[in-house]
């Protein structure tokens, strides 16, 4: 597939050239409630941590729903066994949403096995979708960020079936917006969809400082708070380094 941006020249990835896509402000997303979906306690903060300090800035009403427990980031640890990990996780969550301007009121956990969230096909993904579907009876959103269909992560690509799957079954159509996570790294990278009409950037300049200051807040994937499972996962300052730019990427079909 070839992107476009709008001078009509070609884009194989939004991420080989992000420059050239068009500039967006927040004054473009003018419909509350928000619901951010999280595969895993962080990625709201990595992927829309921009989006949602502006939004809260703006006094929208802004929901996350986080699917998974986040316990296989390091699931060899003895001082972080799997319910400690988790508790530790949320608490995270709720610490980075704090400083975004989120009410822990506002923030859900499904609690998800981390790496089996389930997808289409999955002996629990009616009962997932079901549950979902009562939570979006719940909170009635007008636009929903959501985590990229193509991206490389299965609990990512699992979050998106599942809320589609919600929302056919509910027929309630937001505003659905997807951002990428794993699609900065080039060995992980998939290929584009069809279905997107629109790649854009969204001007978070104005909040930067406040979202590093959220991604900080997880310090369980961004330092060696758990020292003791040499399999755990971390977050690299190159990866880091993808979340840090003065704009978000988003993609969308048209609305």
């Amino acid at each position: 597939m070839n992107l476009t941006v709008t001078d009509g020249s070609p884009l194989s990835s939004p991420f080989s050239n992000p420059q050239l896509l068009p500039l967006r402000s927040i004054a473009d997303i003018t419909a509350e409630p928000i619901l951010v979906i999280a595969p895993h306690p962080d990625d709201e903060t990595l992927g829309c941590g921009g989006a949602i300090a502006l939004l809260k800035q703006r006094g929208y009403a802004v929901n996350i729903l986080v699917m998974s427990d986040g316990t296989q980031s390091h699931p060899n640890s003895q001082k972080y066994p799997a319910s400690a990990l988790k508790d530790l996780r949320e608490s995270e969550t709720r610490c980075a949403m704090k400083i975004l301007g989120v009410e822990p009121t506002h923030i859900t956990f499904l609690a998800l096995p981390d790496g089996a969230v389930p997808e289409f096909g999955a002996a629990d993904f009616k009962t997932t979708v079901n549950q979902c579907c009562r939570y979006l009876t719940d909170v009635n959103p007008n636009v929903i960020f959501a985590p990229c269909r193509a991206d490389p992560h299965p609990d990512h690509r699992a979050a998106y079936q599942i809320f589609q799957a919600a929302l056919a079954q509910t027929r309630w159509c937001p505003r659905v917006i997807e951002y990428p996570i794993w699609d900065w790294d080039l060995k992980q990278r998939q290929p584009y969809m069809q279905s997107w009409q629109q790649v854009w950037r969204l001007d978070t300049s104005k909040v930067v400082a406040l979202k590093q200051q959220a991604i900080v807040a997880y310090r369980s994937q961004t330092t060696d708070l758990i020292d003791d499972d040499p399999t755990g996962f971390r977050l690299t300052p190159q990866m880091l380094s993808n979340f840090a730019h003065p704009w978000e990427i988003y993609l969308e079909e048209n609305h």
